[in-house]
């Protein structure tokens, strides 16, 4: 039987699910964009690239640019709930949701986690259409572990949506919620190491670059997706974790409720 706090969190993760799926950006930024984005890139890379390489999404010399059309697509769908979810959290703050809802016998645990699990299934969601236009579209695009792909990508939502609560904390009001997360989080891909070897990158950038969820969520999926697993990129689901308990602790000490 049930217990109140489980029919609590249900209950709320409903709303919120109901909530998510009436909320365009998030709902076709996170299921429908990273597809697009995916079946677009990789048809472009299959134009130009020859070979075996090119059903990967990758171009004929990896080691120098790392570049993959389904990493590319698998973090946009972590970015993209994200800032669902700052532009949610925002927008119920701005609104007095936040207040009532913390005058609730809700916990602030039940609250927020509510939506974070509402974002990684439709991470799931969301991946799933990937793998499936992936193997419908490119033959062979996918020959990759599937199920660790998906939980690599989980760890690395988890960790990204950590960063997205503390975003959420500051952002003022609804008007610049998304603008303010595009504005922080896009530019993370560009220094992550997807588009070029982060040994190019001057120290300092490189540096900045390691304290990112992005950075450690591309190395790993890429060490999923290549075949060297999670064995040989056991520092990086380390620093998602890390980066998760500090940018978790983080948001509790200045996230504002009203």
């Amino acid at each position: 039987m049930a217990t109140p706090f489980l029919r609590g969190f249900w209950k709320l993760t409903w709303v919120e699910t109901k909530v998510f799926v009436r909320e365009p950006m998030g709902f076709v930024g996170t299921l429908i964009m990273p597809v697009v984005l995916f079946v677009a890139v990789g048809t472009l890379v299959s134009d130009i690239q020859p070979g075996a390489d090119r059903v990967r999404g990758l171009p004929a010399d990896a080691a120098a640019t790392p570049f993959n059309a389904a990493i590319l697509a698998a973090l946009v769908i972590a970015i993209n709930g994200v800032q669902s979810l700052v532009a949610i959290i925002s927008i119920y703050r701005e609104g007095g949701i936040l207040k009532r809802l913390r005058a609730t016998p809700l916990s602030p645990v039940t609250i927020l986690g509510a939506h974070v699990v509402v974002k990684l299934c439709f991470t799931v969601a969301s991946l799933a259409l990937l793998v499936l236009a992936g193997r419908r579209l490119f033959p062979g695009v996918m020959e990759v572990n599937t199920w660790s792909f998906g939980v690599a990508l989980l760890l690395s939502t988890l960790s990204i949506l950590s960063l997205g609560f503390v975003i959420a904390s500051v952002v003022p009001t609804a008007r610049f919620a998304q603008p303010i997360s595009a504005m922080l989080l896009y530019p993370m891909l560009s220094v992550s190491g997807l588009f070029f070897s982060l040994d190019r990158m001057p120290q300092a950038l490189k540096v900045a670059a390691l304290m990112m969820p992005t950075t450690h969520a591309v190395g790993l999926l890429q060490g999923v997706w290549d075949g060297s697993g999670w064995g040989t990129h056991w520092p990086n689901a380390l620093m998602l974790v890390v980066l998760f308990v500090v940018y978790s602790a983080l948001s509790t000490r200045v996230f504002r409720w009203e």
